[in-house]
């Protein structure tokens, strides 16, 4: 790589921060509340408007947004939990959490997301609930994973940690969820940093996760300061501190107002590639389900058999360009931490683990950037 590529580097993503998050937090850090406060509420009843949610919940992170997602749900010691291997470790760490067996489920090629077909293949008596992944953003069928659990008294926790502006059914991601877990990591569209969120349709649910994130106190911290004479609190269970923040939250506001903006620049960027990538062959491209709409968080392509380079060095060929790819998604059960488990073959999710890299792709990327990842795509056919 030569001193200009590495200087003029294309990175895989970049947050889209500006101004109005700066002047967000300026402001917070002026009123002098910055822990889990009247920020934290208002991008509560924003995103849950956005998403079509009846209550949304802020924690410190998805991986805790599933955590409260499980113990609300009623999962525990003994239960088994499907999830598909293809996802971020996080997902098959959750059931760990609560004392429950992570279950490992293949995926369809296309989306990568679990299906019916999947689940059904290891669900078990003791199946208490299944974690359902929007991966990279593409919406996953929850009407026909619904469908199927719904009966049998499993509980579907939609993982759209990656999906915040995807649509599925003609409605926002989660919109169909009993319960959803999200995340703000920079690597997603919305970001506030670190941070997540519970959407759920139940009322119970959300008082429970509500008090569970701030140690299960009787009384939150914003009540007990907006009184002169806070009543004394009780803890009536264990709970966790999985609390946002009000400056994160000032930032997830503003970040909000962006995804629409960003969401459509995505997906133009994204109409580009796969017009150039399906004049070469030996590429495939992740694409719109019939039921939805991804937004795009991940590019992700397949590195056939008949493309002269395989994944590893088609990584390499991208990085002598200044071009930063990333290995796609990863599969848990290959992991140390999880390796030692049962788990059905996964024929699929270890060809994707194995064949799929995910392009640069983000709202600030210009017309000349992207034409030098398509020159890329293109050049490793030439001799």
């Amino acid at each position: 790589m030569s001193l200009e590529q590495e200087l003029t580097r294309i990175n895989v993503m970049q947050p889209w921060l500006g101004e109005e998050e700066v002047a967000a937090v300026s402001e917070v850090l002026r009123s002098g509340w910055v822990a889990q406060g009247p920020r934290v509420a208002a991008f509560e009843a924003a995103f849950a408007q956005a998403q079509q949610a009846e209550h949304a919940i802020a924690v410190s992170n998805c991986t805790t947004a599933l955590h409260l997602a499980l113990v609300v749900a009623g999962v525990g010691a003994g239960d088994e939990v499907v999830v598909p291997s293809l996802s971020f470790i996080a997902t098959a760490n959750a059931p760990t959490y609560v004392g429950a067996t992570p279950v490992f489920a293949d995926v369809d090629e296309a989306t990568g997301n679990l299906t019916p077909a999947t689940i059904a293949t290891v669900v078990t008596p003791r199946t208490r609930a299944v974690i359902a992944v929007d991966q990279g953003g593409v919406p996953l069928d929850m009407q026909a994973i619904r469908a199927f659990c719904d009966p049998l008294g499993i509980t579907v926790i939609e993982d759209a940690a990656c999906a915040a502006g995807s649509t599925a059914h003609g409605r926002p991601v989660g919109a169909g969820a009993e319960i959803a877990a999200w995340s703000f990591h920079p690597r997603k569209l919305l970001t506030t940093g670190e941070g997540g969120m519970v959407t759920t349709s139940r009322a119970d649910w959300a008082a429970r996760a509500r008090r569970l994130r701030e140690h299960s106190m009787s009384v939150s911290a914003a009540d007990r300061h907006a009184s002169v004479l806070a009543s004394p609190e009780t803890f009536d269970e264990v709970g966790f501190n999985f609390r946002m923040t009000d400056l994160q939250a000032a930032v997830g506001i503003v970040q909000l107002g962006r995804l629409p903006e960003m969401v459509a620049r995505r997906r133009e960027l994204a109409t580009a590639y796969a017009f150039a990538i399906a004049q070469l062959s030996g590429l495939r491209m992740v694409a719109d389900p019939a039921w939805g709409t991804t937004n795009f968080q991940s590019c992700w392509v397949e590195v056939l058999p008949e493309h002269p380079l395989d994944r590893e060095e088609m990584m390499m060929h991208l990085a002598g360009a200044g071009i930063s790819a990333r290995r796609g998604i990863m599969a848990s059960h290959r992991q140390p931490a999880h390796s030692h488990r049962d788990h059905v073959a996964l024929p699929v999710t270890e060809r994707l683990n194995d064949q799929t890299l995910i392009l640069p792709l983000f709202h600030q990327m210009t017309g000349a950037e992207h034409e030098r990842v398509v020159d890329a795509l293109e050049s490793a056919w030439r001799p």
